[in-house]
């Protein structure tokens, strides 16, 4: 029988020197709480070597499920599967980068004590650029505009605590895009939101690119409504009614007047106008059938090279 009380799921890519102290301050923490406990280190194809320092440690702590993936799947695709692979009566999730401090799991394990499905962490002192903190509020405005049946806080992070039934509702949900924090606020539940102090980044700097971070935005859009496609079909009918009534208001002009304005600028503003808003609603169609075709697929959502310590 499965006696693991709590299990732990962490992305790794970028952060090698962080890998040591973090199993160091978590095995201290979770001996604390409990014996039974497994942390599952989920490689996803890190090109700075974590994975060599992952098979030490493997070797070093039966207790520590070294997961290799086969390349680099990005951190949505690496959660998951360190989600299907965990065992706990409680799951933590967290980054590599020690940004969320291991001791916080002793609050998060004392709140979901008291009967809550989920513990969510909000970031107190968040240490990130000014930039980066813009735009992900920006983001989430946007987010919590277009999905439906959330309203999420920027400053949440990925550190949560989740129960085993919550943990398996979410791995049955056949979303390639599904992104786990976000995802537990969709599905409800009762849930709580702790304040956690934040750190500064163990090494180096945080791996997603303005680039990565708008296709990121776009997958989770996209993934969880069709709110953008109702937007975009609203904003066509608006500006149709205001081209019928300039239509209109040039028409009674003419008749009353006897002029009627003529000018490249107009007609070239208008192409460009209906051209870009054309171009806009065919990119939200496309992407949308998009995910539709990756879905039908059955593609795998990432590929195991190597696991070990696994004890089936």
């Amino acid at each position: 029988m499965n006696n693991i009380e709590i299990s732990v799921v962490i992305p790794v890519y970028g952060c090698p020197a962080a890998l040591r102290p973090l199993h160091e301050r978590l095995t201290k923490v979770l001996n604390d709480l409990t014996k039974d406990y497994e942390i599952i280190l989920v490689n996803d194809g890190c090109p700075k070597g974590s994975w060599q320092i992952i098979e030490e440690i493997c070797k070093e702590d039966k207790k520590v499920k070294g997961v290799n993936l086969s390349r680099n799947f990005g951190q949505l695709h690496s959660t998951n599967a360190g989600m299907a692979l965990s065992k706990g009566k409680y799951v933590v999730l967290m980054d590599c980068d020690l940004q969320d401090k291991p001791e916080s799991i002793y609050d998060l394990y004392k709140e979901i004590q008291k009967g809550y499905d989920f513990v969510l962490s909000r970031r107190k002192g968040r240490q990130d650029s000014r930039l980066t903190l813009w735009f992900s509020q920006m983001f989430y405005k946007v987010y919590n505009y277009f999905s439906e049946g959330t309203n999420f806080d920027k400053d949440i992070g990925n550190l949560s605590i989740s129960t085993r039934r919550v943990v398996d509702e979410y791995n049955k949900i056949a979303d390639r895009n599904k992104s786990f924090v976000p995802m537990l606020i969709w599905m409800g539940y009762h849930s709580s939101i702790i304040d956690l102090e934040a750190e500064e980044r163990f090494e180096g700097h945080s791996s997603y690119t303005f680039s990565k971070k708008i296709d990121m935005a776009i997958d989770l859009l996209t993934s969880n409504s069709i709110k953008p496609l109702k937007l975009v079909m609203k904003s066509g009918m608006v500006i149709a009614l205001i081209g019928f009534i300039y239509l209109l208001v040039q028409v009674v002009r003419y008749f009353v007047r006897g002029d009627l304005s003529e000018g490249w600028t107009s007609i070239i503003a208008s192409i460009f106008l209906i051209g870009g808003i054309i171009l806009i609603c065919l990119g939200g169609v496309g992407i949308y059938l998009g995910n539709i075709f990756d879905q039908t697929k059955g593609v795998p959502e990432y590929l195991i090279d190597t696991i070990l310590n696994d004890e089936k």
